[in-house]
């Protein structure tokens, strides 16, 4: 029987007040953007009844994380310390009978829809997602179609691994929903062969151990070598603060010249080849003569990661010992190091860490993530963060005309 008019006039009704009820949501979302607020979980739950009609049955978050020090090691079975930050990615997801997933992801506003098995590049942010159904699949786990809505404050581009807390958040929440027997070192494994492979970004494990395994308060030593982990708490006398230059970098970006993370990526294998090595970790500073008669850019390249692989295991020493004027030295000596042997860093990047040098309350500061802009993460005294952090970006901000974003510590 054809619906009677009246019954037509209601469903009419109630779709115009889920489509209205959309545009509201996304109107309170975009004026929070608008303020850098973070969404409230409350509505991102709101969000996700709103655009699926249902509440969600899980829900996962994974935090973003700043290296304290031991850059570009990792994908050369090198040493790290990064510790997780205090900006998360949120996922609320709900699972379907069917093969279709529908991602609403709130920082573009938009709704985007792939079928299970028919995962393709060039979706934008959705190709995250995408990625990592694909690789689970390859693996043999069982997935049916999901919705997901899903919010992120680590801002993109800053070097603290926002796209690593989407993808291990992803696998997280799919390892709940479907019962996948994960470990979370295994989840950090599947989300970078996600970003290497569907992505496009060829990035080391760092990013996506730390945003799997972090602890708040405590940093995470990783050997790369080894796959050893150990935590080392954050001294109580320690302020960590993080300024976003406000100047974003990709590390899909397949950008024309050499500074780009691709190109010193090759840089550091072809070192390898002419010193007969499988890894730069198999050299020592006492090595460092020899990597000396290496020609440009090899030489400097190759110098950069040993040396911060000996300054990752003096910041250990540091931190346990509460020895902060130290660890200031060690994260000068290393951006530095990027500086000048890796170039990574961008003239806005030296001026925050001269900045610093100049402000009362730190003792040490460096360029944090893959480089080419991003962010500036620096040591203070417990207490002081705050009142430096705003001293820095006020300076900054007069003297380049950029709007930095201090992202830690918050009020």
């Amino acid at each position: 029987m054809n619906s009677s008019p009246k019954s037509q006039k209601s469903k009419g009704l109630e779709q115009a007040c889920v489509q209205y009820k959309k545009k509201w949501i996304s109107e309170v979302y975009r004026q929070k953007i608008s303020r850098n607020d973070k969404l409230p979980l409350m509505d991102l739950h709101a969000v996700f009844t709103g655009h699926f009609g249902k509440s969600a049955s899980l829900e996962v978050s994974s935090a973003g994380r700043v290296n304290l020090i031991g850059e570009h090691t990792d994908y050369n079975d090198g040493l790290v310390l990064p510790t997780p930050i205090r900006q998360r990615c949120t996922m609320l997801l709900s699972p379907r009978a069917d093969q279709m997933v529908r991602v609403f992801g709130v920082q573009k506003n938009q709704l985007l829809e792939y079928q299970l098995g028919q995962e393709r590049a060039g979706l934008d942010w959705l190709d995250y997602i995408q990625a990592v159904t694909e690789v689970l699949r390859q693996d043999g786990h069982a997935l049916t179609g999901f919705e997901v809505a899903f919010s992120s404050d680590v801002p993109q581009g800053s070097g603290l691994s926002s796209s690593a807390a989407l993808l291990v958040t992803t696998v997280k929440a799919l390892r709940a929903a479907f019962t996948l027997p994960l470990t979370d070192t295994e989840v950090a494994h599947i989300a970078q062969r996600a970003e290497n492979g569907l992505v496009g970004a060829r990035v080391g494990l760092l990013d996506q151990m730390a945003c799997s395994l972090g602890q708040d308060g405590q940093a995470l030593f990783i050997d790369f070598r080894s796959f050893e982990t150990r935590s080392v708490p954050l001294p109580s006398n320690l302020e960590l603060v993080i300024l976003h230059s406000s100047l974003t970098h990709s590390l899909a970006a397949n950008d024309q010249g050499s500074r780009n993370y691709k190109t010193r990526r090759a840089e550091c294998e072809q070192a390898c080849e002419m010193l007969g090595v499988s890894s730069l970790r198999d050299l020592l500073p006492q090595d460092l003569p020899r990597v000396a008669s290496l020609p440009a850019p090899y030489a400097s390249r190759a110098k950069h990661v040993i040396s911060e692989n000996a300054r990752v295991l003096k910041a250990v020493t540091a931190l346990e010992q509460g020895d902060l004027a130290t660890l200031g030295a060690l994260f000068y000596a290393s951006h530095a190091s990027m500086r000048d042997d890796y170039d990574v860093s961008e003239p806005e990047i030296d001026l925050i860490v001269d900045l610093a040098r100049e402000t009362t309350g730190i003792h040490g500061a460096r360029l944090t993530g893959g480089g080419f802009g991003g962010s500036v993460v620096m040591l203070a005294d417990k207490g002081a963060g705050r009142k430096a952090g705003e001293q820095i970006a006020a300076a900054y901000q007069e003297r380049t005309g950029i709007v930095p974003r201090l992202l830690s510590p918050q009020e």
